[in-house]
């Protein structure tokens, strides 16, 4: 594991590769002297998203200054968030999948002071809305820019294009109840009306494999979540996007799946 004062539950092929990111970058924009070299500053972005390390807790770690350290983990997000497929590179590559699971998930963020359009009714807290595409397995394929908490999941599904991108590649697609009427290549399960006759039993079979399918998304979840930068964002919301981006493409490249 690389390590600064503390472990970095990451491959030491993770911390390489995204040197060699760095390194690229700089001799591209023939960037002067740094205090950190690019083998240093990896394991500081990395300390950063994966375990969460406040700007304080850096600069003391790696002997920099706390506007150092703000500036060189901006620095590698925007690089990263910029080698990340769009939503069409991505439905292409699972298009190749025998189906994918469709799944939003919320980013908590601080309050603000217009707190109404990021205030999640569904999950009665603030934050980033953020759809997630899984594959057969339950491993992260993609995950969208980030919108206001407010938004419902098939919104801002719709919202980032993932909806036509998927019906147009003729991609199968699972989602829970939360994108009824989404249509095209969205596969949701039967929902019970409240003036109407139950469910067959046929209905009933199907909602149970239904749900044994999307349980499987809920990996895809669980990693992104597993970057503990993500458990309450302090920064601007606007900056969710670079975050989750540039997190995707090193869960991909840690999974080995990363083709850039």
């Amino acid at each position: 594991m690389p390590s600064y004062r503390a472990s970095i539950p990451l491959s030491n092929h993770t911390l390489i590769r995204l040197a060699e990111l760095i390194r690229t970058r700089h001799a591209e924009r023939c960037s002067r002297w740094r205090k950190l070299d690019p083998a240093q500053q990896a394991p500081l972005v990395l300390a950063h998203l994966r375990n969460g390390d406040t700007y304080a807790r850096l600069a003391a770690g790696f002997a920099v200054g706390t506007t150092t350290a703000w500036h060189y983990v901006r620095e590698v997000v925007d690089l990263l968030a910029a080698l990340a497929d769009d939503v069409h590179a991505a439905v292409a590559r699972a298009a190749r999948l025998a189906y994918t699971i469709l799944d939003g998930t919320l980013i908590p963020i601080d309050r603000l002071a217009d707190e109404r359009p990021y205030y999640s009714g569904k999950h009665k807290r603030h934050g980033m809305n953020v759809q997630l595409l899984a594959d057969p397995m339950g491993r992260l394929v993609w995950a969208s820019p980030a919108l206001p908490g407010a938004v419902h999941d098939v919104t801002a599904a719709r919202k980032v294009g993932l909806i036509d991108a998927l019906t147009s590649a003729g991609v199968k697609t699972f989602a829970d109840k939360g994108y009824q009427g989404a249509g095209g290549a969205i596969r949701t399960p039967f929902k019970r009306h409240r003036h109407r006759p139950g469910l067959s039993r046929g209905q009933r079979d199907v909602n149970r494999a239904h749900a044994r399918i999307r349980a499987i998304g809920e990996s895809a979840v669980a990693t992104l979540k597993g970057w503990n930068v993500l458990t309450r964002l302090r920064c601007c919301p606007h900056r969710a996007t670079a975050l989750v981006q540039a997190i995707l493409v090193l869960q991909l490249v840690e999974e080995g799946r990363y083709a850039g």
